[in-house]
């Protein structure tokens, strides 16, 4: 043939070219994040001289891969677009995969007939793996994914035994430093509204709001006063009825921590009818550290978590599971910070 290459480079000249082995090529076509910025680079730049084209369906046969990610969010639309968390979230995930193969699959789970169906879509392997956002403790869904060996992270945990790879927040550290603050600020009768009991993240908050009074030994002998303590589910609906709640059993309140920014909205509106002004009357702290939180009349002091950097950092992690079946789970809490505003 005179010399001339005859037909599409291959994976192997690739691999020759950028003086790498073939796994490595195989690695940085994939999108795996295990490969040193020298080796990308070099791999990257011989496949620009090569002209090298992934064959997409040979790929994906040859590895049983279906190069598709579902991001499964087991809540109603309603909660999906009024939430400022999930759409934080969804931004961090798909700027990890942006510069991947991979297609992101939304899901939205509302009925266990909605759940069942899409249990035989993971049995018959249309994707990947698997990213779960917003865990409550009774959702049978992750011990369906270790079941089928299905890379998967969970966004929260069910407890503090999770079995599968999630990543979180400092949600305990978070709740006790917004409700330390409120009592070195003065205040002594600080309520608390929690979400929902079914979800570790709630507990956690609540575990957080606990510690801080009994720290400060505003508890009785039994630790913190339950009357001081309202359900929610970190909605606006739910804060605004948890508000209502709590006034009626002690209207000396003169602190809340909200255990989500929303709730802490609907909150203060119900303060503010109740003719008690943030934060001279009642101080006010939320958690998420949300648009919210910023937008709010006075601006709410929050507990900011890294919910983009989460989304981001669940996309990695699921890359990693993905690229190397068998990896050790990986267990990823990152750490909050109080950002303190006038509603305090």
């Amino acid at each position: 043939m005179n010399g001339r290459h005859s037909g599409r480079p291959t994976l192997e000249e690739v691999a020759v070219r950028a003086g790498v082995g073939r796994g490595t090529v195989s690695r940085v076509i994939n999108g795996s994040p295990r490969v040193s910025d020298r080796a990308k680079t070099a791999v990257e730049a011989a496949i620009a001289e090569l002209g090298y084209v992934p064959n997409r369906a040979a790929r994906a046969l040859a590895g049983n891969r279906t190069d598709a990610i579902a991001l499964v969010i087991p809540e109603p639309e309603t909660r999906l677009f009024a939430e400022p968390y999930f759409s934080d979230i969804i931004r961090g995930i798909g700027a990890e995969l942006a510069d991947t193969d991979m297609q992101l699959l939304l899901t939205l789970i509302r009925t266990p007939k909605e759940r069942a169906r899409f249990g035989q879509y993971l049995a018959a392997h249309r994707v990947d793996g698997v990213l779960l956002v917003s865990v409550h403790e009774d959702d049978p869904l992750p011990d369906l994914l270790e079941q089928l060996d299905m890379p998967a992270v969970l966004n929260g945990r069910r407890s503090d035994l999770e079995s599968v790879s999630y990543v979180d927040a400092d949600n305990v550290g978070g709740a006790r430093a917004a409700v330390a603050h409120l009592i070195a600020c003065g205040r002594r009768t600080v309520a608390t509204i929690t979400g929902p009991p079914d979800m570790y993240v709630a507990r956690c908050r609540l575990d957080g709001y606990r510690q801080a009074v009994e720290e400060a030994g505003l508890g009785g002998a039994s630790g913190a006063d339950e009357e001081l303590i309202a359900r929610g589910d970190f909605a606006e609906d739910g804060g605004r009825r948890a508000m209502r709640e709590l006034l009626a059993r002690r209207p000396d309140i003169d602190a809340v921590f909200a255990a989500s920014d929303l709730m802490a909205a609907g909150a203060r509106q119900v303060l503010r009818e109740s003719g008690r002004a943030v934060p001279s009357d009642v101080a006010l702290v939320g958690f998420e550290d949300s648009a919210i939180a910023r937008h709010m009349d006075p601006p709410l002091t929050s507990v900011r978590q890294p919910t983009e950097e989460m989304g981001r950092t669940m996309a990695r992690v699921l890359l990693e599971e993905i690229g190397e079946r068998g990896a050790v789970r990986r267990h990823v809490v990152l750490a909050t910070e109080l950002v303190r505003r006038d509603s305090v």
